[in-house]
């Protein structure tokens, strides 16, 4: 690379992914503008029922969320989306400092933040546009308050990887600081006939949203994906206790992106996004590792869903 060149972090994402011997692209690549909406309506789906129950415990918990972070807080969603869940505990919370949304898809952020102010025109709002995984977020944080409290609702903690998850929460308890809390959403071990058609809806809307991904290859990367050729499949991985989403090749084809070729085989696959479901007491030792305890946890009558609270340890 010369100096001064732009790198592109999608694209090296996506040639890398492209290239290897078990084709996969990052799921964070999926939450473009269209994607972020498409997951939008994902959430309201029937099948959906991560996002249902878990706002029914927020809901039902938030007064006792927002007396175990304090008042005066500074508020950090990572990975922020619609800001529809935060509302919930803000709306709990004892004078809240300022709120700090993370999210990757810069358009659909400052979209969701203007709308948030409207709701909320005393309270300080710091959107930061980028991957909460991508660096240590710090800097970007606003001084003051009591305490910084991190917010991580919704299963992304299942798309993760152990050593993705011990970054990240190394990153963070380093972002929040020493006297810092985390609430954080984790969807739970459960039946392959619940899981399945959470991430296959019947009216598609899933797939859609995962096929998105080769169009904004096509738009921002000069892709030759015909989508038509490729079909959304969700898959029950028992082994590692998660549901995986593929694309899959209908056909023998070849495909260009930036100018390179890349040959699929009929049932080949693009691995793009994994939904594991982690038990409690196992995150409980993840979290420890990485300078956190867990000290409350909030679930619903099925067990379907839990909300944990970290602690700086």
């Amino acid at each position: 690379m010369m100096d001064g060149e732009a790198t592109n972090p999608f694209l090296d994402d996506v040639l890398a992914g492209l290239s290897a011997r078990r084709k996969a692209i990052p799921s964070r690549w999926l939450y473009d503008a269209r994607g972020s909406q498409l997951f939008d309506e994902i959430t309201e789906l029937d099948e959906y029922y991560p996002t249902r129950t878990e706002l029914k415990i927020l809901t039902g918990q938030a007064r006792d969320m927002a007396n175990a972070i304090g008042p005066d807080a500074v508020i950090v969603e990572y990975g922020a989306g619609s800001l529809m869940k935060v509302r919930i505990l803000l709306d709990a919370l004892e004078a809240p400092r300022a709120f700090v949304p993370v999210d990757i898809s810069s358009e659909h952020l400052e979209a969701s933040a203007n709308e948030l102010r409207a709701f909320y025109p005393d309270l300080d709002i710091y959107p930061v546009a980028s991957d909460f995984m991508a660096s240590n977020l710090g800097a970007s944080l606003p001084e003051g308050g009591r305490r910084r409290a991190g917010f991580f609702p919704g299963s992304t903690m299942g798309n993760l990887l152990d050593r993705e998850i011990d970054r990240f929460l190394k990153t963070t308890r380093e972002d929040l600081g020493d006297e810092a809390c985390f609430i954080i959403g984790l969807d739970q071990p459960k039946s392959p006939d619940i899981l399945i058609p959470a991430y296959d809806d019947a009216g598609g809307v899933t797939a859609d949203f995962n096929l998105n991904l080769l169009e904004r290859i096509n738009r921002e990367l000069e892709g030759s994906f015909d989508v038509s050729a490729f079909k959304h499949e969700a898959r029950w991985n028992s082994e590692d206790s998660r549901i995986e989403m593929h694309l899959r090749s209908l056909k023998d084809q070849t495909v260009t992106v930036a100018g390179r070729e890349f040959s699929f085989a009929e049932g080949e696959t693009i691995h793009t996004e994994n939904s594991r479901k982690i038990a409690l007491d196992r995150f409980a030792g993840m979290a420890e590792n990485a300078g956190w305890t867990l000290t409350r946890k909030w679930t619903d009558e099925d067990g379907l869903f839990a909300v944990v609270l970290l602690e700086a340890a």
